[in-house]
């Protein structure tokens, strides 16, 4: 197997994006891999690493960019920050479609992928969108740094444990205090009905609540009444998506956006929510469950009509708690007690800030994750 190489010069134009995003705090680097005999082409961006080395998913999909990475990689130095584990922020991207790929061709990126970025030892790779256990799996094998291991390798599968859709649920449960909601008979509403999605909906659930729409990529499905979740997830994995669910009339991918609910969960692709569909949103409060769902100015929307929206860096990050007790040593029971604490601490302190000082969310979230990173820079040589 070749070496993959750091190419700036594949990826050159893209670096414009940082004349607007970047600043005091980030990126520290960026780096570019290609490699053309298998056709690989990743990105990997370290925004911050001041608290410690960043943990960051690996995203695989055929649309990834620069400034998408970057983006990423930010609101990870946040998460990380206000989660109070002590990592930066980081992510990396390669450009492929999985479904279009074998499973052949899906490790040899992959592997690919981790040798060249064995060097960047601030920077820990785990899974994201288009990767899961078994391909950290091969980061491991290639460099010995990945989080989101399979059991058998000590570690604590992400995936398989729903350490993010657990830490939704106790978000959830912080967030009704905060907003005219009540956890049990709240209807749910869970745009992207993967790895996330699945495991929120079920602690949702469990704490009395109602799925009443699940979307994936194919379509929508609605039923007031309530989804059987593991029916959705039957089919989810035979390949028929969720509208293979038979008792639930069946919508486009994008008409969730029009049902009204209580408790709505983008947990797929970023920007679902925008300045031009915001206004027709419908529910109590949103669980950000994927990282950047909601643009800026949708946020702002949402805050005037009254809907309480928990950013992703907040609502979202059981998963890179679990990610840190992993690396750590720690074990699936020590990180589900971290994850309950940590998320039902700053999910408090968060909302609390916001409602004091009469600001958005997100604001308050940013002001106390940026105090903590400017601290930990504060103690970093100054040449």
């Amino acid at each position: 197997m070749s070496q993959a190489v750091v190419d700036e010069t594949k990826y050159q134009p893209e670096l414009t994006v940082f004349d607007e995003f970047a600043d005091e705090y980030g990126p520290e680097k960026v780096v570019y891999v290609y490699e053309p005999r298998c056709e690989l082409k990743g990105i990997v961006v370290i925004d911050n690493a001041a608290i410690g080395p960043g943990i960051g998913g690996i995203r695989m999909t055929p649309t990834v960019n620069t400034e998408e990475v970057f983006r990423l990689a930010r609101a990870m130095t946040w998460k990380n920050a206000l989660a109070g584990i002590p990592h930066g922020g980081g992510k990396s991207g390669i450009i492929a479609d999985p479904r279009k790929i074998t499973m052949e061709q899906k490790e040899v990126l992959i592997r690919q992928f981790a040798r060249a970025i064995e060097g960047l030892h601030q920077y820990i790779p785990g899974p994201d969108m288009g990767t899961d256990e078994t391909c950290m799996a091969w980061v491991r094998d290639e460099i010995r740094r990945s989080v989101g291991l399979s059991s058998v390798l000590g570690g604590i599968p992400l995936d398989q444990v729903g350490a993010t859709g657990y830490g939704l649920a106790v978000c959830g449960e912080i967030a009704q205090e905060f907003c005219d909601l009540d956890l049990k008979g709240a209807r749910v509403s869970m745009q992207g009905f993967g790895n996330v999605g699945q495991h929120a909906a079920r602690y949702l659930v469990e704490r009395g609540s109602i799925l009443t729409v699940a979307t994936d990529i194919d379509g929508t499905v609605h039923n007031e009444d309530g989804l059987d979740i593991e029916e959705l997830v039957r089919c989810m994995h035979e390949g028929k998506g969720v509208t293979g669910y038979a008792d639930a009339t069946k919508l486009g991918r994008d008409d969730f956006i029009d049902i009204d609910c209580d408790i709505f969960v983008p947990a797929a692709q970023p920007d679902v929510i925008t300045g031009e569909n915001a206004h027709r949103v419908s529910c109590k409060v949103i669980l950000q469950g994927a990282n950047i769902p909601c643009t800026a100015g949708a946020e702002k929307i949402l805050h005037d009509r009254g809907i309480l929206s928990v950013p992703d860096f907040v609502a979202n990050a059981g998963g890179v708690i679990c990610g840190s007790v992993e690396y750590h040593g720690g074990t699936k029971n020590q990180a589900f007690t971290e994850i309950a604490e940590k998320m039902r601490e700053n999910t408090r302190a968060v909302l609390t800030k916001a409602r004091i000082d009469g600001v958005l969310p997100r604001d308050a979230a940013l002001e106390l994750a940026r105090e903590r990173v400017k601290e930990a820079m504060s103690y970093r040589r100054s040449n």
